[in-house]
């Protein structure tokens, strides 16, 4: 597979995925609050099992997964309790439990570029070699490296989050462009401007923060570090890409900046649901904010590989996601870890992940079984070939270079290099770029 592998390293990270409110089943045997979730609590003798989670989506999904683990497990019960922490607040106490040697659950979430922090010094996280590598083959592996530390897999991976872009073909149509023509990035910017000549809305917006060079910049083959770890924030790649971004803006004028500075804003949604742009660059998982929070564009999003670079085979790029452990604490750690791959690493766990939660399974085996096929909320919105387009692009999926400086670049992209490029015009890219590199190479010069 042409895939570029995934390297992580960064203690911190900054987070601008929105956690939804929860969504599931209404199974009688679960007990629900706000921040606590319970399974079995009515089955006597059940060995309780506790969880750690920063999002009420992923709360719900294990509680129904142990209401079925109970189904079908009558003889080996298990009373899960899923509790749901800020972002901020479970990663920091989950690392003080672990470091302290008491009070950390049995299981936990622990999103992609904070799972360094849980791989340092004496590793306080059970290997899942034993679940996974029997059937490694089914496994999209830039997703598992992320989670791995010498040659041991420690996370559990949420979905692929395959980068790809949602036409709204109320637009397109209206514009007289085929979205099935749009194969370069070329063709992209010149259907953009048929768009705005006919319709007078923006083919795109860009958002503020990284996600609007990010996912471009790996599309490319580039990165903000290199596999050794060495800066590449300024590289010669990655200026072509923020010229290219910028020019869709100020050039072309076939892009704005989004409303609200980014694609979880509520001034967004609003915006894309009324058809104010024609169409988005973002992962799959993303499906649940358009059937969350815009209704009316149901029936009018197609989805579609992202278009290529002409020097680059990449035809997606996979961003975010979050791994789920087993920590070394728990008393019962065979039955955690049967639990996990039954709830998520399982056929069925990566086929109740798209049901449940709309996000594309790392386990590609399971991209063509009949119950992905089965109609749902998803389907319903958007098309039913969705996993056949997944399949086509399989090969060329792009990944990440992690680094322990990785949050700085973020910031710095943040709050300066998108702000003075896009917004105040004040810097060209190369000199944003290069002003901000100076800046983290300083930093890791220093070692701070």
């Amino acid at each position: 597979m042409n895939k570029k592998r995934f390297k992580a390293f960064s203690p911190l990270f900054l987070s601008s995925i929105l956690v939804l409110s929860a969504c599931g089943g209404d199974d009688t045997s679960s007990t629900n609050s706000d921040d606590v979730q319970t399974a079995g609590s009515d089955i006597e003798d059940a060995t309780e099992l506790s969880f750690w989670t920063f999002a009420g989506t992923h709360a719900t999904f294990y509680a129904n997964a142990a209401d079925r683990w109970n189904e079908e497990n009558p003889d080996n019960p298990i009373q899960l309790t899923v509790e749901n922490y800020p972002f901020d607040q479970m990663h920091n106490n989950l690392l003080m439990a672990l470091q302290s040697g008491s009070g950390a659950p049995d299981l936990a979430d622990i999103e992609l570029a904070k799972f360094p922090n849980f791989l340092q010094g004496d590793i306080q996280l059970e290997p899942l070699n034993d679940l996974i590598e029997p059937e490694l083959d089914s496994f999209m592996q830039e997703r598992l490296d992320i989670y791995a530390e010498d040659g041991n897999y420690y996370g559990a991976p949420t979905h692929l989050g395959a980068s790809v872009v949602y036409y709204n073909t109320e637009i397109m149509d209206e514009a007289g462009v085929d979205i099935d023509t749009i194969e370069t990035w070329d063709d992209y910017v010149a259907a953009g401007q048929a768009v705005v000549e006919a319709t007078g809305k923006p083919m795109t917006t860009i958002p503020g923060n990284w996600y609007g060079i990010w996912p471009f910049v790996a599309q490319k083959g580039s990165d903000f570090f290199d596999e050794n770890g060495e800066l590449t924030l300024d590289n010669e790649e990655n200026i072509e890409t923020l010229e290219f971004i910028n020019d869709m803006v100020h050039e072309h004028e076939i892009a704005e900046m989004a409303p609200g500075g980014q694609y979880h804003a509520e001034e967004f949604y609003g915006f894309m649901n009324d058809g104010g742009q024609a169409s988005i660059v973002i992962p799959m998982y993303y499906m649940k904010d358009f059937t969350t929070y815009m209704p009316d564009l149901k029936g009018k999003i197609q989805i579609l590989p992202m278009p290529t670079w002409s020097d680059s085979d990449y035809q997606s790029v996979t961003m975010g996601g979050t791994g789920t452990a087993v920590t070394s604490q728990s008393e019962n750690i065979e039955l955690a870890k049967e639990f996990l791959y039954f709830a998520k690493l399982s056929k069925e766990g990566n086929i109740q992940l798209w049901r449940e939660l709309g996000f594309d399974p790392p386990r590609f085996d399971v991209w063509e079984d009949e119950a992905m096929r089965e109609e749902n909320v998803y389907y319903e919105y958007f098309h039913d070939d969705i996993f056949d387009i997944l399949s086509e692009i399989k090969d060329n999926v792009a990944g990440i270079q992690l680094s322990e400086f990785t949050p700085d670049v973020l910031t710095e992209i943040d709050s300066n290099v998108m702000h003075n490029v896009l917004t105040e015009q004040s810097h060209t890219p190369e000199e944003a770029l290069k002003e901000s590199a100076d800046t983290i190479r300083q930093k890791m010069e220093s070692g701070n």
